[in-house]
């Protein structure tokens, strides 16, 4: 059904579909997550009046695990519960760009898939933009998973310095220069990372 969250067989039971059970076997350890990410996350949404999400990464993909929307928002080919490419998304990028070397190399080997035209699919040069993101905690993305979204992004870091989640803020192309979400949304990662226990003196891992 869509939404994945149920599916329909052919004699017409119900039955749990992919996406429900995706949530459900995160649940344990993004919980807790989504709980303290709320009050920023409704902030941020009071503020800029855009979508403003939250992922994890899950083996090579960034999973959802909260959103919210503006009913006039643009639309999105993501959802709570849904993957994101970890290559060219904003959370994605968060992401991977903290995933250690080992894992970057081993993603990076197996090709990059192409979404739109503005698609960064030459290793070299998604590189370079993790490094760049690795030394500011942000990411931004304009046009390369879908051709009329932009999105920018920033780690979540827990006490003992380990991303362990992005936060983004998704508009329409050219409605909102993403370096103008990006103080507000920084100080909304800054924030939740200080309730995970987080504070500056820990160093950042995975780097």
């Amino acid at each position: 059904m869509d939404g994945g969250a149920l599916d329909r067989s052919e004699d017409g039971r119900l039955t749990v579909g992919l996406r429900l059970w995706q949530l459900g076997t995160l649940a344990p350890r993004t919980e807790s997550l989504r709980t303290f990410a709320q009050p920023f996350m409704e902030d941020l949404y009071s503020a800029l009046h855009q979508h403003v999400q939250l992922a994890i990464r899950e083996g090579t993909d960034a999973v959802v695990i909260e959103r919210l929307s503006a009913p006039e928002a643009l639309g999105l080919v993501s959802h709570v519960g849904g993957l994101l490419p970890l290559n060219c998304s904003g959370v994605g990028k968060v992401l991977l760009s903290h995933a250690g070397p080992g894992f970057v190399d081993t993603f990076l080997a197996d090709g990059l898939r192409g979404y739109t035209p503005r698609t960064i699919v030459d290793p070299a040069v998604l590189r370079r933009e993790l490094a760049a993101c690795r030394r500011t905690g942000t990411a931004v993305v304009r046009g390369e998973l879908t051709a009329d979204a932009d999105s920018v992004a920033t780690r979540i870091v827990d006490g003992d310095g380990w991303v362990v989640a992005a936060m983004s803020v998704v508009v329409r192309a050219g409605s909102l220069k993403p370096q103008a979400a990006l103080p507000t949304l920084v100080a909304s990662g800054l924030g939740l990372s200080r309730t995970l226990g987080w504070h500056p003196e820990v160093r950042v891992q995975g780097g």
